[in-house]
């Protein structure tokens, strides 16, 4: 179960750093870009931790897939970036094989 928590821990601190990247401008101001590296540092400590119980397919789908929907809701909400349909209907279809990949794959570690 630490492991399910080490991967969400990992995956919020990628979305917090990559969210970071446009505030940064360019790794220009001093704030910002320190919270990118620290961000990402946390990221990929906690995602190593992880790989020692999750196969890595797994958890990099899992991360790749939550990180793409939390990152886009962040520009939605923080830097007003619109949606159309299309992007709403994708992200639905990323949370759903997310979900198929957690409940039905043989390959998931529960």
């Amino acid at each position: 179960m630490k492991s399910w928590l080490f991967l969400g821990i990992a995956i919020v601190a990628e979305v917090v750093a990559t969210s970071g990247l446009k505030a940064s401008e360019g790794f220009t101001r001093l704030w910002p870009s320190l919270l990118v590296i620290a961000g990402y540092a946390i990221a990929f400590y906690f995602l190593s931790i992880t790989l020692k119980e999750i196969p890595v397919g797994l958890a990099y789908a899992i991360w790749a897939g939550l990180g793409i929907v939390l990152v886009t809701f962040i520009g939605w909400l923080i830097y007003g970036q619109t949606l159309d349909a299309a992007s709403v209907i994708g992200m639905a279809l990323i949370i759903t094989g997310v979900a198929v990949i957690n409940l039905f794959s043989k390959a998931t570690v529960h």
